[in-house]
């Protein structure tokens, strides 16, 4: 969300050395599974975790702003279940083929559905231009080069 580009940092670093952690244990039998929460009932709102600054930038009223005011209408009043989260969780603990990505909440599988698909539409958009920086003198493989590899 626009204002919470640190905070998504975090997250997107988490994220990747997670997805590449999973890949390199997952021969060895170790699974790694990913938490992304929505909004849930918890303090995380609350004046307690959340501080920001006391002036405000006019031209950022639609981006952060938003953001912002947005997190203070519903704090106190996200949709997720904290203790259904945590089953949730413990689910996907025990689960004999646990996800790499756990979704949690409605708002969430909704932000990431949303993000999968504008991640599509971009790279069919952009195909062609992705296809164009190889090189051209390469050969076709054949397939029995095709099978060594």
């Amino acid at each position: 969300m626009p204002g919470s580009g640190i905070y998504a940092a975090t997250k997107f670093a988490l994220e990747g050395l997670s997805e590449s952690l999973a890949q390199e244990v997952g021969p060895l039998g170790i699974r790694v599974t990913l938490v992304e929460p929505g909004a849930f009932r918890t303090d995380f709102l609350s004046g307690h975790s959340v501080h920001n600054a006391s002036g405000s930038i006019a031209a950022y009223a639609q981006t952060s702003g938003k953001t912002i005011r947005h997190l203070h209408e519903i704090a106190g009043k996200q949709q997720g279940d904290p203790v259904l989260a945590a089953r949730a969780i413990i689910e996907a603990v025990e689960a004999k083929e646990p996800p790499l990505h756990l979704v949690l909440g409605s708002d969430a599988l909704r932000r990431a559905r949303a993000k999968l698909q504008h991640l599509s539409e971009e790279v069919d958009r952009w195909e062609q231009v992705s296809l164009s920086t190889d090189f051209t003198d390469q050969p076709e493989p054949t397939l029995s080069s095709r099978e060594n590899s």
